[in-house]
C-alpha cells in the first residue's frame, strides 16, 4: 500500500514507460472491470479520487470516492481531452510541454477543454486509441499514479 509521504516523480522516460492500456478487445464489460479495479486501487492507497472510463464518447464507468464530486467533472473531461487528442497520458503531455518551455494554451488550446495535466491514460484496441481511463482529485502525479496501477493490474489479471 503505497503512502505518499513524498509526491511521485515522473520524467518523461518513466511516462514512456506505460503509454496506454493497448489490448485486442475492450468493450463496455471491460471498462466497467477496469473501474471497478481502479475504485480498488483507489480504497487500497487511501485516495480521494473521481475515476471514469470513457469509450469513444460513452461514459462507462463514473465513481466519486473520498472528498470528490461534481467539481471534479471539467478536469476529468479536460485531461480525458489531452490523452485522447495526443494518443498518450496527460502527464506525459505536460512533461513534453514543460521541456519545451510552453503550455497547451500557448499552442491554441483552450484550459477549458484541455488540460493537460496526470490522471488520464487512453485506451487502445490494436493501437487505435478507443477510450481514456482517468482520475482527479489528488496532486496530477498521484492520480496519474493511481490510473496506471489500475491499468497494471487490469492487465494482470
Amino acid at each position: 500500500m503505497p503512502i505518499f509521504e513524498e509526491l511521485p516523480v515522473f520524467t518523461i522516460a518513466d511516462l514512456e514507460e506505460l503509454t496506454g492500456l493497448d489490448t485486442d478487445v475492450f468493450d463496455n464489460d471491460h471498462g466497467v472491470l477496469l473501474g471497478v479495479i481502479a475504485v480498488g486501487v483507489i480504497q487500497d492507497w487511501n485516495l480521494n479520487l473521481a475515476v471514469q472510463i470513457v469509450l469513444g464518447d460513452e461514459l462507462v464507468f463514473r465513481a466519486n470516492l473520498g472528498t470528490t464530486g461534481s467539481g471534479n467533472d471539467p478536469w476529468l473531461a479536460g485531461k480525458a481531452a489531452v490523452a485522447t487528442a495526443f494518443n498518450e497520458p496527460s502527464l506525459l503531455v505536460k512533461r513534453r510541454q514543460e521541456e519545451a518551455g510552453t503550455t497547451l494554451e500557448e499552442q491554441g488550446y483552450d484550459f477549458e477543454t484541455y488540460r493537460a495535466h496526470g490522471g488520464s491514460i487512453p485506451i487502445r484496441i490494436d493501437g487505435l486509441a478507443v477510450g481514456t481511463i482517468t482520475m482527479s482529485g489528488e496532486p496530477d502525479v498521484v492520480d496519474h499514479a493511481a490510473s496506471a496501477e489500475a491499468v497494471r493490474r487490469y492487465l494482470a489479471r
